[in-house]
């Protein structure tokens, strides 16, 4: 698969090297397009229903765009998702299953989105980790060097300032808990509120004559859970609730699946110490979505607001203790799910929410398709254009993920979501397989895949997990 991917790269590369003729000027200005991304971001936002979270930056920016509530990543890993979304092929086209892989080797003259819309007379700039970078030490190893006009290597913001006492008195620490912190001062103290800083700073400066293409990756949520003392003030503990979870929970999860294979936190030993976590892990939540305020706030300042389309979304989902999980790399609802915000403008189906399945790999088509940018063809995506005119259109029958785990990420699971039933299987079924019904257990804490009553359905996914993430593709 990689090598016809490879081979349709090189014959369509002089095709899609040479800009677009400028626009005649009785025509309209091409858009601006303004992507933002989060890292580690579960869906926690409170336009996609979570009870407590304090983010209404992105909750302005759903009511003005289009809601999808079933948006999956690819792969729940940082280099993974992003080569994938970024170049508009599916893992197993990249053979990105790992953050040490690198996706230019693997597929020699890939155009990857931001390069393509440079390509096509816009101005480029990144700030922030959009392709996967070392956060926040900076290695910028897998970023696209074709892709920018400008993309300044960040600092790192470590060491910390002096934290605030927290008012939580539970132990924080590898094994025992989630690292926090809460730093008094402003925003621009942290990683994230120097990227928008930078971003906004190119805004101001950048060359007026072009329409331009801004990326901009905020670090936080991801660990360590580090935030403005102001947001955790947003979260007092007796606000954080956990989920009635059925205490054998973990009894009918494959071995591969289960919090023991990865093995990096352990979260189970006190309710304290996870309501804890999760009240830091929504402080940098508040503290990202501040920062995305900053972002939306200066386009309506300087005008541009009603020509920008802005993406918003995260690399992939994370567990705050599902399934007795702290961390990424599942193939649960939580791991997998992201949450994906489409602005268009002039869009039909804006301030509506949808329901249909949407993938990372859909971003990259759809944002050529709303610019008038000619898409490559060997995209794997589809284009998200018919949803922003119709919130009930269906684009697809299925969502596709993959995850590496266990020791030496030796375990290759697969798993396909559709609109009732999530299938996944570990290692093509031999380590296990897992079926559940979203419909009448959303929270997947019953495994149907062992009920003859089910074996009609799961016959047919797993067909299609074997047609669509071919094993080969896991070896």
């Amino acid at each position: 698969m990689k090598a016809g991917i490879m081979i349709i790269w090189a014959l369509a590369l002089a095709a899609w090297a040479m800009p677009a003729r400028a626009a005649e000027k009785n025509t309209p200005p091409r858009p601006n397009v303004l992507l933002i991304m989060s890292d580690d971001l579960a869906v926690t936002l409170g336009a996609f229903g979570h009870p407590v979270a304090v983010t209404p930056n992105l909750d302005a920016l759903a009511r003005r765009g289009v809601r999808f509530e079933r948006a999956y990543c690819q792969f729940p890993h940082c280099n993974p998702s992003r080569a994938s979304m970024m170049s508009g092929l599916r893992p197993n086209s990249t053979g990105v299953t790992g953050n040490a892989d690198n996706l230019y080797k693997n597929v020699p003259g890939i155009v990857t989105l931001p390069r393509l819309f440079r390509q096509h007379g816009y101005e480029t700039a990144r700030s922030g980790k959009i392709f996967h970078l070392g956060v926040p030490g900076g290695d910028q190893s897998m970023d696209d060097p074709e892709a920018w006009d400008f993309g300044r290597p960040f600092a790192d913001e470590r060491p910390y300032p002096a934290s605030r006492e927290s008012v939580v008195k539970v132990k924080s620490g590898k094994k025992e808990g989630l690292p926090w912190e809460e730093i008094p001062g402003d925003d621009d103290r942290l990683i994230d509120g120097q990227i928008a800083k930078t971003a906004i700073d190119w805004l101001e400066r950048r060359d007026r004559s072009k329409p331009f293409f801004l990326a901009v990756g905020f670090h936080r949520p991801h660990l360590p859970f580090v935030a403005p003392a102001k947001y955790f003030d947003l979260y007092p503990m007796d606000k954080i609730t956990l989920p009635k979870e059925p205490a054998d929970d973990e009894g009918d999860i494959p071995l591969p699946a289960r919090n023991g294979a990865v093995g990096q936190y352990d979260m189970t030993a006190t309710p304290e110490q996870r309501r804890a976590a999760i009240r830091a892990y929504l402080a940098t939540v508040s503290y990202m979505d501040a920062q995305a305020g900053r972002l939306l706030d200066v386009l309506k300042r300087m005008g541009v607001a009603d020509n920008t389309i802005i993406v918003f979304t995260g690399d992939h989902g994370w567990h705050l203790g599902e399934h007795g999980l702290w961390h990424k790399r599942s193939l649960f609802e939580e791991s997998a799910r992201v949450p994906l915000i489409v602005h268009s403008p002039g869009a039909k189906a804006n301030g509506r929410a949808s329901g249909s399945l949407a993938e990372l790999v859909d971003v990259y088509p759809t944002l050529c398709d709303l610019a008038g940018v000619p898409a490559p063809a060997v995209l794997e995506g589809k284009s998200l254009r018919p949803v922003l005119a119709d919130p009930t259109a269906v684009l697809r029958e299925g969502a596709f993920t993959q995850a590496r785990r266990g020791a030496n990420a030796a375990h290759w699971g697969r798993s396909v979501r559709t609109l009732k039933w999530r299938c996944t299987e570990w290692d093509e079924g031999r380590n296990g397989v897992e079926l559940y019904d979203h419909v009448n257990d959303p929270h997947e804490y019953t495994n149907l895949a062992s009920d003859p009553r089910h074996a009609g359905v799961l016959k047919e996914l797993r067909a299609t997990l074997a047609a669509r993430v071919p094993a080969t593709a896991a070896k």
